[in-house]
């Protein structure tokens, strides 16, 4: 399923806390870096807090730029992005700043918290049930197919960053960090226990605003099973985009390849053709830049525009085998073989039958697709 691009946003003490446990809010960020936060907020389609924030902080997640706001206006979008929040038992305070300003309201909880949202909020906010559990990805694809969102911005709490992370759900992490401590057990933390990415995450970008530091990272570590993660995505998104690398062909698909460990290290890649050697894939383009005898292989994934080939004339090995012969045991691809050059071909199935968990990711069939339009599917 597609979902919006996920980016968490959050200030945190050199100790990681979000706040003390005093009265008021403890500010973090600088002037600056509110007005930054307000040009993200101008910039994505929606804005989501979890309900303690609500609770705790009474944020309004407002536009604060009157000409950011007119600037939305002008783009044909709404002067305010939709406001989100989620709560298992619909427990929420309808005198919260965030109800009464900005623009639209959308509430996610449990069947059963939907009835209590509902006479609590009336018409102040729509509410969407999401069974009797709270599902992060069904809520990010209601978000995508039904609303229309394609940038959503998180801004807390630290137990809705923890699990957005945990579940491999966040494209990006944007963090300031503010010169001092707070050093109280009880005060809320930034991350909070649990089983996480392996890995280390990407720093794309540092800033030093006033006293305050910003760090943006995104995650590589690439997932682990039948689901899959942001990570997965970038390196699939790379795949594809070294499909257009590939000199054309009227009698070969145009594929990208990567190769990546389970630390999200990239290992290798390739693409169809690639060298000026006319028949070579892109998946055996990648695997022959790499000793047979790394041990990071079987932990690794590899990421193909298109589904790996389970026959052909070319070699004597198709790329299926290749990578069941590197002990890759994960693959992720965006488009399955269409029968253009091999009738009912099935590379995820002769990976499957060897053990491989193969994961199909069609919302990226499209761009997978673009350098073989010539070609008649």
């Amino acid at each position: 399923m597609p979902y919006p691009h996920v980016l968490l946003s959050a200030a945190a003490s050199l100790d990681g806390y979000l706040d003390d446990t005093g009265p008021e809010r403890l500010l973090l960020s600088s002037p600056a870096d509110f007005d930054r936060v307000d040009e993200v907020r101008a910039s994505v389609d929606a804005i989501l807090v979890g309900a303690g924030t609500i609770r705790a902080d009474n944020p309004r997640l407002l536009v604060n730029s009157p000409e950011r706001r007119a600037a939305r206006v002008a783009e044909g979008r709404a002067e305010y992005p939709l406001k989100v929040t989620v709560s298992g038992s619909g427990d929420l305070d309808p005198a919260a700043n965030f109800w009464h300003t900005g623009g639209e309201k959308l509430v996610y909880t449990t069947d059963a918290g939907a009835k209590r949202a509902m006479g609590l909020l009336g018409d102040t906010a729509g509410v969407v049930p999401l069974g009797t559990a709270l599902d992060w990805r069904a809520l990010l694809a209601h978000l995508h197919d039904v609303r229309g969102v394609r940038r959503l911005m998180v801004e807390g709490g630290g137990t809705v960053h923890t699990q957005l992370l945990q579940q491999g759900l966040a494209d990006e992490l944007q963090l300031v960090l503010a010169p001092l401590f707070v050093g109280d057990p009880a005060a809320p933390r930034l991350f909070g226990p649990g089983a996480y990415q392996g890995g280390r995450l990407r720093l794309t970008d540092t800033r030093r605003i006033e006293d305050v530091v910003l760090m943006r990272y995104e995650p590589t570590a690439p997932g682990t099973g039948p689901l899959d993660t942001a990570a997965d995505r970038h390196w699939l998104r790379t795949a594809c985009e070294l499909a257009a690398l590939c000199p054309p062909s009227d009698t070969a698909f145009s594929v990208g390849a990567v190769v990546v460990a389970a630390d999200g290290t990239e290992l290798a890649r390739g693409h169809s053709r690639e060298g000026g050697d006319p028949v070579v894939h892109a998946e055996e383009a990648a695997l022959a830049k790499l000793d047979p005898a790394d041990p990071r292989l079987p932990g690794a994934t590899v990421y193909s525009s298109l589904e790996p080939c389970a026959h052909r004339a070319s070699r004597p090995v198709p790329c299926a085998g290749l990578i069941l012969a590197a002990g890759v045991r994960r693959v992720v691809t965006a488009w399955r073989e269409p029968d253009t050059f091999v009738t009912a071909a099935d590379g995820a199935g002769v990976l499957g039958a060897g053990g491989v968990e193969v994961v199909t990711v069609p919302e990226y069939a499209a761009l997978a697709q673009r350098p073989n339009a010539h070609l008649s599917h």
